[in-house]
């Protein structure tokens, strides 16, 4: 975080990167966004442009491995079950999925609806858009509330305790992460045997 802090306005841009990438990151980019905005209120528009930017680029990548996985590719990783609730209600609503997806907190699987989209060869432009649009929304209410309680978030961020749980929020995001980044090797090997196999 720290380390986030001293790139100013890019930090929400790298974190956006890792957020909406293979990384586990819950409410990762969230609470650096309202972080920033808490301390500098006049930043606002920088800091949610940042972010937007940053988790669309990090989508953009996600996409484009999911399009060369396919969709026998995807199917393997995410499970026949998952991957066909996924599919219908992609099917069924189209760009208003990845908007909810967008918008939902965790545990909805971000993620996992890029890759099923992006592997039933969704428009790459709808997607980006429907992306960078939602974030934007999410983003500007965020920094909304940071602005309305901005004391009272900075009074938190000094205590003891929030730090504490910063610590143990970090190392469950590296746990995660590791854990979500193996499940994407492991099933990146089977990619090319289950697209021979379709």
């Amino acid at each position: 975080m720290r380390f986030l802090f001293h790139l100013h306005y890019f930090g929400p841009f790298v974190m956006g990167v890792m957020d909406s990438s293979f990384l586990f990151l819950p409410f990762g980019n969230d609470l650096l966004v309202v972080a920033f905005v808490a301390r500098n209120h006049h930043g606002w528009p920088f800091y949610v442009i940042s972010a937007v930017c940053g988790s669309t680029l990090g989508v953009f990548f996600l996409d484009w491995v999911s399009r060369r996985a396919g969709e026998a590719g995807i199917r393997k990783l995410a499970g026949d079950k998952r991957y066909n609730a996924l599919k219908n209600r992609i099917e069924k609503y189209g760009a208003w999925g990845l908007v909810v997806a967008c918008l939902s907190p965790p545990p909805f699987p971000f993620t996992m609806v890029v890759a099923v989209t992006s592997a039933l060869n969704y428009p790459r432009p709808k997607l980006l858009g429907a992306v960078a649009g939602s974030r934007a929304v999410r983003f500007t209410a965020l920094s909304m509330l940071a602005i309305f309680y901005g004391r009272g978030i900075l009074h938190i961020m000094n205590t003891a305790a929030f730090k504490w749980t910063m610590v143990a929020f970090t190392c469950l995001c590296i746990i995660g992460s590791i854990f979500s980044v193996m499940k994407w090797v492991k099933g990146r090997q089977s990619f090319e045997p289950a697209k021979a196999a379709a």
